[in-house]
C-alpha cells in the first residue's frame, strides 16, 4: 500500500519563499473604526479647572511619635548591635583594647540576642492578620 505524497513540502517551500513578505487581505468587518481626535489641550482654557474656593489641598495629620522601647529591650538592642559595632571599630582602627573589655562586649551581644529571643511571643499570629492597622 503506497501513500500519496502530502503537499507539506510545497507548503513549506511557499512559506520559505514568502518569508518576510506579509500577505494581508483587508477585511471590511475587521477594519478599525477611526474616531475623531480629541482636541488638543489648551493651557489658557479654564473650563476644566477647579474653582479656587473648592481647591482644598489634602494635609495629612501629623505623624505619631516613634514608640520608645522599654529600658530592658533598649539595653538588649544596644547589646545586639552596639557591641559588634564597637568591636568592629576597634579592629578597623587597629586600637588595642583589653581582653576583658572585648569579652564583655561579646557577652553583651550574646546576652542581648538571648534576651530578645526569649521575649518573643510564643503563640503564632492570626494567619489572616496581614499586619495592617487602621
Amino acid at each position: 500500500m503506497q501513500r500519496e505524497p502530502d503537499d507539506h513540502d510545497a507548503t513549506w517551500r511557499s512559506i520559505v519563499e514568502n518569508y518576510g513578505d506579509p500577505v494581508l487581505e483587508p477585511d471590511e468587518e475587521l477594519a478599525p473604526q477611526v474616531e475623531p481626535a480629541a482636541p488638543a489641550w489648551n493651557p489658557d482654557d479654564d473650563s476644566d479647572r477647579i474653582p479656587a474656593e473648592l481647591d482644598d489641598t489634602f494635609v495629612p495629620p501629623p505623624a505619631p511619635p516613634i514608640p520608645r522601647p522599654s529600658s530592658d529591650r533598649l539595653l538588649a538592642w544596644l547589646g545586639l548591635f552596639g557591641a559588634p559595632a564597637i568591636l568592629l571599630f576597634f579592629v578597623v582602627t587597629g586600637i588595642d583594647i583589653p581582653r576583658l573589655v572585648a569579652w564583655v562586649l561579646v557577652g553583651g551581644f550574646i546576652a542581648g540576642f538571648g534576651y530578645l529571643v526569649a521575649r518573643m511571643p510564643s503563640s503564632p499570629r492570626d494567619p489572616w492578620d496581614d499586619g495592617a492597622q487602621l
